[in-house]
């Protein structure tokens, strides 16, 4: 279902680049507690898994998946924030750092907008920990495709309780050339650069499988995924991997009861992203809001203090599906600046 979202920005942040700047970079960090496991692999690479503290909690205590976006990882302030809000509830939380995301992973390939294969060893590998727990994923813009890919991959058979995706790039394609106009270059020189620097330092500790292109020429997204993203993981070319990676088309196969929320002012991409009622399955509950920006959704509070909208609107869908996931005990967290 296709409905509008109830969220309403904070008056001092109407603007789109707003609401996304100050989420991601001006909000203080949460602090959180974390214990680090790593995943071997069958393929010899590995996973990086953050878990909430083990806090004496029954064993089907339900448990969040959380999914970062690109060039994310812990360190990422929604992810620590959704992750605060699992503790708080006596849920237990797991980031999945993707492959090569929290250090240089072992092989050459990485990860990427549509790899799904290692979120499915980390929802197998947390269901045999937990056999008892119901399962939840949220994932985050590039996390939220991967999420969603997932969910139309799997079908009915998706070992999960719910799901959510925020902010998700469901078609790749129109994403790299809608972030190369107006002030959204900025985001795009940003996560190339971060994408850059991850590279090249990932080629100093070990051998490219081809020749190492001139990271300095590649400016946007579908040169970059044209010399980088493409040939390390078996696509013909930028074009092969957003048709195949992008989520737009996998959404008409979930059966997982889902919410996605997206905004129509996000600047990573244009309105005309944004999927159907038609390219959605009747388990998918997609609220649409016209502010927010990318991953932002900052609401006003009591004297106009802001409000992580985010960290109060997913939980809520979690408890409908996960009547484990009970409300905070000790009063809303949401609004902590901290």
């Amino acid at each position: 279902m296709l409905t509008r979202s109830d969220f309403n920005p904070a008056f001092w942040l109407r603007n789109a680049h707003a609401q996304t700047v100050f989420a991601s970079k001006l909000r203080p960090s949460p602090p959180l507690e974390i214990e680090r496991e790593r995943l071997e692999l069958d393929d010899g690479d590995f996973l990086d898994l953050s878990w909430l503290p083990e806090r004496g909690l029954a064993d089907d205590a339900p448990v969040v998946i959380v999914l970062h976006g690109l060039n994310g990882s812990l360190e990422s302030k929604y992810a620590r924030g959704l992750l605060r809000q699992a503790d708080a509830r006596d849920a237990r939380g797991v980031l999945l750092h993707f492959r090569g995301a929290a250090e240089p992973n072992r092989l050459p390939r990485s990860y990427h907008s549509g790899e799904t294969g290692d979120l499915d060893t980390v929802v197998q590998h947390v269901r045999q920990r937990f056999p008892r727990a119901s399962l939840a994923a949220v994932g985050y813009s590039l996390g939220g495709n991967v999420l969603l890919k997932y969910l139309g991959e799997q079908g009915r058979h998706a070992p999960l309780a719910c799901a959510v995706a925020v902010s998700s790039p469901y078609d790749l394609k129109c994403c790299a050339e809608a972030i190369q106009h107006g002030l959204s270059r900025v985001y795009q020189a940003h996560m190339i650069n971060g994408l850059r620097e991850a590279y090249e330092h990932k080629f100093s500790v070990m051998e490219a499988p081809y020749p190492r292109p001139d990271f300095k020429t590649l400016r946007d997204f579908p040169s970059f995924d044209n010399a980088v993203t493409a040939p390390l993981n078996g696509f013909k070319d930028a074009d092969d991997y957003y048709a195949r990676s992008s989520s737009r088309p996998f959404l008409k196969h979930i059966r997982t009861p889902t919410l996605i929320l997206h905004a129509e002012d996000d600047p990573f991409m244009t309105p005309a992203i944004i999927p159907t009622q038609a390219d959605l399955s009747s388990a998918i509950r997609f609220e649409l809001s016209s502010h927010g920006g990318h991953v932002g959704f900052v609401a006003a509070g009591r004297f106009g203090e802001p409000v992580y909208w985010l960290e109060r609107r997913i939980p809520a869908f979690l408890q409908q599906h996960m009547p484990d996931f009970e409300r905070c005990s000790q009063g809303d967290t949401t609004q902590e600046a901290g």
